[in-house]
């Protein structure tokens, strides 16, 4: 309990380590927590992430990121924080039967992606059969039998993103409910809409759906069933988020609590890999400027 560290990190994935390494490079102390949870861990390869023009996959990225944290001596602690308090001017960390104290705290805790109830799901995700994220890889579905799966008038907006990489897109419902102005948007579109699936499966290559009393087999499915914000810990702290849980920053990352930074996915911003890295450098720089206007 004596050492006070300059800042604490809780989430290991792109943007959490990116914060750590920007810190550990500015001379700071600097700890990780990283448990593995983190949706990067999903990614069977990206093409959309800035440096690797052949892709990369998930896995692999963080694997590479940790080791570049590690060489300026970044230290990791491989256990969950649960629970996050002010305390005399900076924070207490909780994790186990152990605390932290630390001077400021970046949140990377990101989110977590409502699945399907869907069998093999991780077999369907490592082959392409279910993408998590049209941004990221839509140019990867170029051509193919698309499925979007979600509330009709939320799900309709990424149905027509789509449109733009296949002229087979088709809305599977998740409720019977369907605005008219969602129903003309998708006919202007050109995307074919179902009822309510009675099922989901896959065959190993691709996602079955049955649905109007037939089966539907897509190469394709976009579940867009949404998120779930990991901000809780800040949350309890006292930090404000939106109506969808996603933490509120200023300009420099900082939540409503004096200190307490957000970045990548549990900030309401968009959910890419290399906006977190863009949100970590930001909060870890500011933390530093902080730290050298007001020495310990």
């Amino acid at each position: 309990m004596s050492l006070v560290l300059d800042c604490v990190v809780i989430g290991g994935g792109p943007g959490g380590l990116t914060a750590a390494t920007y810190l550990a490079r500015y001379r700071r102390s600097v700890r990780v927590f990283d448990t593995g949870c983190t949706r990067a861990a999903w990614i069977p390869k990206s093409r959309n992430c800035p440096g690797f023009p052949h892709g990369v996959g998930g896995q692999e990225l963080l694997e590479r990121m940790r080791e570049q944290a590690r060489a300026f001596g970044v230290e990791t602690i491989a256990s969950e924080a649960t629970a996050l308090h002010r305390d005399d001017g900076g924070f207490l960390v909780r994790h186990e039967d152990r605390e932290l104290r630390a001077r400021h705290v970046i949140l990377a805790t990101g989110c977590e992606d409502v699945m399907p109830a869907l069998d093999g799901i991780g077999e369907a995700v490592e082959c392409g059969a279910v993408r998590m994220c049209p941004i990221c890889d839509a140019f990867e579905a170029i051509d193919t039998t698309i499925a979007v799966h979600g509330p009709p008038d939320t799900a309709a907006s990424h149905a027509s993103f789509l449109r733009t990489y296949s002229a087979s897109v088709t809305l599977v419902p998740s409720a019977p409910e369907i605005s008219p102005q969602t129903r003309a948007a998708l006919a202007r579109d050109g995307i074919a809409l179902t009822g309510v699936p009675e099922s989901l499966s896959f065959d190993g290559r691709r996602c079955v759906f049955d649905v109007d009393g037939r089966r539907q087999a897509f190469d394709v499915l976009y579940p867009m069933l949404g998120v779930i914000s990991r901000s809780s810990l800040a949350v309890g702290a006292g930090a404000d988020c939106d109506e969808d849980g996603a933490l509120t920053v200023d300009r420099h990352q900082m939540t409503s609590v004096d200190g307490l930074y957000a970045i990548g996915d549990v900030v309401s911003a968009l959910n890419q890999i290399s906006v977190a890295t863009g949100h970590a450098a930001i909060a870890a720089t500011h933390v530093h400027n902080r730290l050298d206007a007001n020495p310990a």
